[in-house]
C-alpha cells in the first residue's frame, strides 16, 4: 500500500478552492490539487437539509502531512465546519507516486 493520500474538499467556489491550492502548494503540503467546478451538494445542517452549488478541491499529498494539512484548510476556509476527507490511494503509476513525494515537503516515512 502507498503511503499517498487524496485529500476531498468541498468547498463554496472557484476561487476559495484556487486559494487553498494555491497556499497548500506554497507550503508544500501538497503536490498538486484539481479543482472541479459546478457541483451540487445537498446535506443536513442545522436541523434541515440544504442545497448549494459548491466545487471540489481534490489534493494529493503523503499521510504524514494529513493533519497539517486538515489544520490549514480549516484556517482557511469560509465553512465553520469544512468537509476534508482522506481517501487511501492504495496504488498507481509508481513514476508519478514518486514525483508526488519528491514534491511535497520532507517527512519521515
Amino acid at each position: 500500500m502507498s503511503d499517498v493520500k487524496l485529500l476531498y474538499i468541498t468547498v463554496p467556489n472557484e476561487s476559495e478552492a484556487a486559494e487553498i491550492a494555491r497556499q497548500l502548494l506554497e507550503s508544500q503540503l501538497i503536490a498538486c490539487a484539481n479543482i472541479i467546478t459546478g457541483i451540487r451538494s445537498m446535506y443536513w445542517w442545522e436541523g434541515s437539509i440544504q442545497q448549494e452549488s459548491e466545487c471540489v478541491l481534490i489534493c494529493k499529498t503523503v499521510n504524514n502531512l494529513i493533519d497539517e494539512v486538515v489544520d490549514k484548510v480549516k484556517l482557511l476556509h469560509s465553512y465553520s465546519c469544512p468537509c476534508v476527507l482522506t481517501i487511501v490511494v492504495e496504488s498507481g503509476n509508481l513514476d508519478f507516486l514518486n514525483w508526488l513525494k519528491a514534491s511535497v515537503r520532507e517527512v519521515n516515512y
